[in-house]
Order: C-alpha cells, then structure tokens, then sequence
C-alpha cells in the first residue's frame, strides 16, 4: 500500500495537501509529542548536525527518519532560517522535498503563484484546495469557539494551546481533530470563570518545554491567548479564500504584523502580561527588543534549547514575574 502521507515542516496551505490526496504530518508536533524527543535531537546530532543547530531543525529531521517519512514539505521563507539546510539534507537521503516559501511581498499574485506551483509538484490544483476549504474551515470554526471561550478564563491554557495548535495538519484525519475541539468545548462549557488567575499571553514559537503550561497555571496564571497557535488555525482566513486567508496569516510576514496582532488580542482580553518564548540559535530571538518596546507590557523572555522540563533557573523567573504579576490577579 503506497505511503500517503507528507511532512510539513511548519504550516502550509493544508488544503492543497488534502487536495491531492495525501495526508499532512506536521513534523513539529511529531517530534515535541515523542516520549523519546531528546533521542530524536541526539541522532541529528550523531548524523552531522552542530550543536549549536536548533533542535527544533535536529528533531524535524529525527522525525523524519524515526517515522519513515519519505516526502516532505519544507516552508524556506516565512520560517525557519535552518530549513533550506534542512531540506538539502534530506533531499540527499533520498527524501522527496518540496520547497515553499511565503512571500515577503505579501501580494497576493505571488503567494498564489507559489501556491500554485505546489500544488502542481504534489498533483493537485488551488482550484481543488479551494473546494476543500470550507470544510476545514468548519474545524477552524471549533477552534475559534474554543478561543472565544477562551477570553472568559475558562479553558486551560493547555487545552487551548493545543485545541489550536493541531489545526496545523488536523492530525492527518479532520474527523479526530473535530472530535477533540468538540470535547474541550464541552468542558470549558462546564467550567467555572476562571477567576483569581492572572491573565497572560504568549507569543513566540512555539514552547519546546512541556510543563510550561502546569507550572504557569500552578502559580495562579492562564494564558488566554497563545500568539502562534492562534495564526496556525488560521481563524482570520475563515470563510475567506485560499489565497486571501494565507495572507492574513501572519506568522511569515515578519515581527511587526505580529506585534500588532498580539498587542489587539491582548487589549481584548485584559492581558497583564505578556510571555514571549524564544528557541536558541533561532535567528527570532533578536526581534525580542521589538516585542518590549512595542507591546505595552510586561514581558517575561523565556529561552530553552531541547526538549524537556523547566529548569530550576527558568522556574525561578517565572515565579519572579508572577509575584510581579500578582495585583493583576482577578476576583
């Protein structure tokens, strides 16, 4: 039985995937979900990889050769500066790579005509993705519903960050990923206002580190709003075309559309303060100073390099910027 399934390295136009008849892996997610994610980093490394590579890049290509990936989409414009490297190196182990950028222009005829292109090398049409769009657009919808509910303190940070995040492949199977929105839905519909908890956002790529969302919430903080997840699901481009929806999305187009965009979110909801993760050695890391002369708010940086727990240094900033946070807290 042929293999239908395709590696993205960071979200793409997942309906032109769709389209063709294959099934998207997001290969960020494979990697940080692995029980044995540091193996992953460490065989990259054993492979030819430096150190002082993201391990974001070492675990996507871990990820790659531990579930047998043989085609990939790799984005090198609009992500990460690794990912061309990347791509040559798989390309040189007999990965089938297809390469797609987002356009630092923003126009709309460029976009489509890359989109186009992609959607040749795969063997389908951006007419065919556009059929398709409305029923991904109707997850999306759940997606928005559970960030709505969101902005009332009532959905874990944990839940919302991946009730959002997962709309970047929606697993590869649409059904369970409306199934899952559908079911943290139901519980934040149970739950209570949330009150007490000092209302954070995050912004950055996203964590590496997995109890980051615990720790935060044990010291009395939700994150409402969670910057990068929140473009993945594309909730601005419902109900707008393929082409249209993926220029509202604003991750690729550089550090001030962002700001703006989260500075709005934050406004709304009645953020105190603001979590801006960062990776090492991502070339990301020095838009920081944009983000605090820019947003308004307190910022709490957070950089880790490979994928585990809090350290105990992490965890004693955290517990800083709470105790700095705390008249913020609600009633």
């Amino acid at each position: 039985m042929p293999d239908d399934r395709i590696g993205i390295t960071t979200t793409v136009p997942v309906e032109i995937i769709y389209a063709a008849g294959r099934t998207p892996v997001d290969l960020n997610n494979v990697f940080v979900a692995d029980p044995e994610a540091p193996d992953l980093v460490a065989f990259a490394e054993k492979r030819g990889f430096p150190q002082s590579a993201c391990a974001w890049t070492k675990g996507l290509y871990g990820a790659v050769h531990r579930h047998g990936i043989r085609e990939v989409v790799g984005v090198v414009e609009g992500d990460c500066s690794g990912t061309f490297a990347l791509c040559e190196m798989l390309e040189s182990e007999g990965i089938k790579v297809h390469v797609f950028g987002f356009p630092s222009s923003r126009r709309p005829d460029d976009l489509s005509a890359r989109m186009e292109r992609l959607a040749a090398g795969l063997g389908a049409t951006l007419a065919a993705a556009e059929r398709m769009k409305p029923e991904f657009d109707a997850i999306r919808a759940l997606a928005g519903e559970l960030y709505r509910l969101a902005g009332g303190g009532t959905v874990p940070s944990a839940d919302l960050f991946n009730g959002l995040l997962n709309c970047s492949d929606f697993f590869g199977d649409p059904g369970r990923c409306r199934r899952e929105l559908e079911a943290a839905i139901a519980v934040a519909g149970r739950a209570g206002g949330g009150g007490g908890m000092i209302r954070l956002s995050c912004v950055g790529v996203p964590t590496i580190l997995g109890d980051l969302w615990d720790v935060f919430e044990r010291l009395g903080a939700r994150f409402v709003d969670h910057e990068v997840p929140r473009q993945f699901a594309l909730l601005g481009g419902i109900g707008r075309g393929v082409v249209e929806a993926y220029l509202q999305y604003t991750y690729p187009y550089g550090a001030f559309a962002r700001i703006d965009d989260a500075g709005r979110e934050a406004a709304a909801r009645g953020v105190a303060g603001v979590v801006h993760y960062v990776q090492s050695f991502c070339h990301r890391r020095i838009e920081d100073r944009l983000w605090r002369e820019r947003m308004g708010l307190p910022i709490l940086t957070l950089e880790a390099d490979r994928p585990g727990r809090i350290d105990e240094r992490t965890r004693t900033r955290i517990e800083a910027f709470m105790e700095r946070m705390a008249p913020a807290r609600t009633t």
